[in-house]
């Protein structure tokens, strides 16, 4: 059977395609949920009369996304999270904590499955996270993560101790220092075999 789509069915095709399925899966599925119509004269008539209404509605849902991206981008949520002594977080910032705390500090309402954490967070610092809104508009939103002690305080973010960073700069210097008797010593073969 043919049909038209009347929104995008996917793996089938965009709105407004022509597609040849199998009858149960037209009658049983596409046509009780108002995604497609038998392709017919009247109801290619009736879909062009749609597609008007369907690209206006899509227009003011864009400016709308664009809107809400501005009002993210603007912001900066911070979330706190119990931490150990040495500022490790306990657990890890979710797209729902986020979507939470955007809500509580800021008003603005977003749908948790559409922010996207490419990697889990577990430390602490400034982070950038992308807000999936409608219509391919994409967001960047600022989090600022920070850890609590049961106490309420907040820990410093972990920074290298004098020590470590002393114990690094003799690491680096005994590693040129390696290289540089490595160069003398192929220096000195050379000159060997220039004698002989």
């Amino acid at each position: 059977m043919k049909v038209i789509l009347r929104d995008d069915v996917y793996p089938l095709g965009e709105a407004g395609e022509i597609v040849t399925v199998k009858d149960g899966y037209a009658r049983n599925y596409l046509i009780p949920r108002s995604l497609a119509y038998v392709a017919t004269k009247s109801n290619l008539r009736v879909w062009e009369d749609e597609k008007k209404i369907r690209l206006m509605r899509i227009a003011r849902e864009t400016s709308a996304a664009e809107r809400v991206k501005e009002a993210i981008e603007s912001v900066l949520v911070t979330i706190d999270m119990q931490a150990g002594e040495e500022g490790r977080l306990f657990g890890s910032v979710t797209n729902r904590l986020v979507a939470t705390e955007l809500q509580e500090q800021h008003g603005l309402e977003l749908d948790s499955r559409h922010i996207a954490i490419d990697e889990p967070i577990r430390s602490q610092g400034e982070f950038t996270v992308q807000a999936r809104l409608a219509h391919g508009v994409v967001a960047d939103l600022k989090l600022l993560v920070r850890g609590q002690l049961e106490d309420g305080t907040f820990v410093e973010a972990p920074e290298e101790s004098p020590a470590q960073e002393a114990a690094d700069g003799e690491a680096i210097e005994a590693a040129e220092s390696a290289d540089a008797v490595a160069a003398s010593a192929g220096d000195a073969e050379e000159a060997d075999a220039d004698r002989e």
